[in-house]
């Protein structure tokens, strides 16, 4: 390969790359750390509880399903996953899907009991979580991405200077930032709020619907190859901040579609599903989601093939 096509085809790589963290950084919503010192050793800890990861591929060839953990881990303390979701892509439909599980739903963790989903990732990393997602819902899990990092205003203030476009759908204020209902350009500082927002009667439910929103949002507007590729120095300093077992042979087979932009639009999914869940107390866990697993896991089975 001359110079020139490695150059294009790390432009792809980049480009995917920087899709993919930026679609989980949105979703996130976790406490921030500061230093390049400390991301470093936040990955080295998580890569080293990842090393184990036993990924299951799709049973169609042309699906990949990728597990999506943002977590708010400190020092050597691994923490739970604060965000999680499955990113499915079907390659031959050109096709993406997301699913969020709610944080606080209640399921078995293999060797560990009933307990929060967020709490596998603090007991056994990675794999835990893909061992109880099987599980549970019965999803295939080959690749994952892991991601703890600041720089989500700076992300979206660098690649779009004019803002990022969201239809806010109610009136909100977090942290000191007042957001109006109705369409605008948002900063950094707001896109960071607006996604993070749980503070009124629908918590995470909310809080999910407007991370998926603004998800969308910057997987649309994020697809010029042009402003992605001027931002180097913020592409480098995200790369400290992420665990990942995507291949760049994976990376280059969807970025074309993503780059070109001939895939869909990003279709969601929330779990637990409408009716399918209740609130529940518990002396060792809290307050949690107690939620029906084979109607959900029907749900999830249903989307993806549809």
């Amino acid at each position: 390969m001359n110079k020139k096509k490695k150059r294009s085809a790390w432009k792809i790589i980049l480009s995917i790359f920087l899709l993919i963290l930026l679609i989980v950084e949105v979703v996130v919503g976790v406490s921030f750390a500061s230093g390049y010192t400390a991301v470093k050793a936040k990955k080295k800890n998580a890569e080293q509880t990842e090393t184990n990861f036993k990924g299951q591929q799709a049973d169609d060839k042309n699906d990949i399903n990728v597990l999506l953990i943002g977590t708010d881990s400190r020092g050597n303390d691994q923490g739970r996953s604060d965000t999680l979701m499955i990113a499915h892509y079907d390659q031959k439909a050109k096709e993406p899907k997301l699913i969020s599980i709610m944080r606080d739903s209640y399921v078995d963790i293999p060797g560990h009991g009933k307990e929060k989903i967020n709490a596998a990732y603090s007991y056994g990393g990675v794999e835990l979580v893909r061992q109880t997602i099987s599980e549970n819902f019965n999803i295939p899990i080959e690749y994952y991405v892991v991601v703890n990092f600041n720089n989500f205003k700076d992300i979206i203030d660098t690649l779009f200077p004019k803002g990022l476009e969201i239809n806010a759908e109610k009136d909100l204020e977090l942290d000191g930032v007042s957001i109006s209902k109705g369409l605008q350009k948002m900063n950094g500082e707001q896109t960071l709020q607006y996604a993070r927002f749980r503070h009124d009667d629908e918590s995470d439910f909310g809080r999910v619907r407007r991370q998926q929103q603004v998800l969308s949002a910057v997987a649309t507007q994020a697809a010029d190859l042009g402003s992605i590729t001027k931002i180097p120095k913020t592409a480098g300093k995200l790369f400290g901040y992420i665990s990942t077992n995507v291949s760049e042979k994976v990376i280059i087979s969807c970025a074309k579609d993503f780059v070109l932009g001939s895939t869909k639009n990003v279709k969601t999914l929330s779990i637990p599903i409408k009716d399918s869940w209740s609130f529940n107390d518990y002396t060792d866990s809290g307050s949690v989601l107690e939620i029906d697993t084979e109607k959900n896991a029907a749900a999830i089975k249903e989307f993806i093939t549809e």
